[in-house]
């Protein structure tokens, strides 16, 4: 039986299934990231069912070419039980019909494997024209010491850390549910504007970080990197859900590019995430291997240099509902992923 959680029950009764049963999990499947997508317009469903052990947060995206189903880092499921896969990809398809969408996107917290990809072919899945949430990415094993995490770094990586700590490099963070919050999220907002401009991408609306940050409230930290006499350097926003933290936005100043700021900002959350009981870190985002104008690949060699797994899940994979919807979207979403360099 499928149970369609209400947003009061998703505080309580998704957010402990999630926990208990899918280890995974990160904030995607979350009732924050729920309520973070109905803040902006989206209409978001959650499946549930046995319990909680199989578990869809699905977002109804109504883009100018169509409507469509996403389901980020899901569904969440026992990828082995054929009964659990077959029951879920049946209420995918029936959530999206009920909603007119032309077709279910999902990328799964699944390892990229012949074998896993032989799976959701046989579903009846294809590969996605566009990439769904930090498919290839950095996760840092924050079980580990700080010993064995500062060893486990490039020795550049370390040598820009204790120069940060030598340069007295002050990095602070608030939480969302801070009161002064919204003054940070103002001055991380705009120079992430200036850091859109000169490094060539799209950054978020100030509607959707205020989203985000209200959603998630003491589970959203922005850290800043400073000079010693107080001028801002680095940023980044870090969204935490069950055991795993994720560096999810970032921005620069100019002083970032002769001071190690964003160096002195991820050593410092680091250390504060241990301490706070998160097993990991996902970084959020590095370009494929061999991909060297993947537009991830000037941060790359930074996140890589903090030593962890470089991890690739399975990229996103589309479920067709209305072959006839769903073609102009292939074509659109194809030529946009060359001309931005999205692999």
């Amino acid at each position: 039986m499928v149970n369609t959680i209400t947003k009061q029950d998703l505080l309580v009764v998704w957010d402990e299934n999630i926990k208990k049963y899918h280890a995974e999990a990160n904030f995607l499947q979350s009732s924050f990231w729920c309520l973070t997508n109905e803040a902006v317009g989206h209409k978001a469903i959650a499946l549930d069912f046995d319990a909680g052990k199989c578990a869809a947060l699905c977002i109804i995206k109504a883009a100018r070419r169509g409507r469509y189903l996403e389901v980020p880092g899901g569904p969440l499921i026992d990828w082995s039980d054929k009964n659990s896969v077959a029951e879920m990809m049946g209420e995918l398809k029936k959530a999206a019909k009920a909603n007119k969408c032309a077709f279910v996107r999902l990328r799964p917290q699944l390892l990229n494997t012949s074998g896993n990809l032989k799976l959701l072919k046989n579903l009846g899945l294809k590969p996605s024209p566009m990439h769904l949430h930090a498919e290839h990415t950095v996760i840092i094993d924050l079980k580990k010491s700080e010993n064995e995490l500062l060893g486990d770094m490039r020795r550049q990586t370390r040598y820009e850390v204790r120069r940060a700590e030598k340069l007295k490099l002050k990095v602070d963070s608030l939480s969302a549910d801070n009161k002064h919050f919204k003054e940070l999220l103002d001055e991380f907002y705009k120079t992430q504007q200036q850091t859109a401009s000169r490094q060539h991408f799209i950054p978020p609306s100030k509607k959707d970080l205020e989203a985000e940050c209200g959603a998630f409230g003491k589970n959203a930290s922005l850290y800043v990197a400073r000079t010693e006499e107080g001028e801002p350097v680095a940023y980044g926003l870090i969204l935490k859900y069950g055991k795993e933290a994720d560096y999810f936005e970032a921005a620069s100043t100019d002083l970032n590019r002769k001071l190690p700021g964003a160096y002195a900002l991820l050593w410092q959350a680091m250390k504060d995430l241990k301490a706070e009981g998160y097993e990991r870190f996902n970084l959020w985002g590095i370009a494929p291997a061999g991909q060297p104008n993947h537009r991830y690949a000037k941060v790359t060699t930074f996140k890589t240099g903090f030593g962890g797994e470089i991890v690739n899940f399975v990229p996103a994979h589309d479920l067709v509902i209305s072959k006839v919807k769903y073609l102009p979207d292939l074509l659109i979403e194809t030529a946009r992923k060359h001309h931005r360099h999205l692999g």
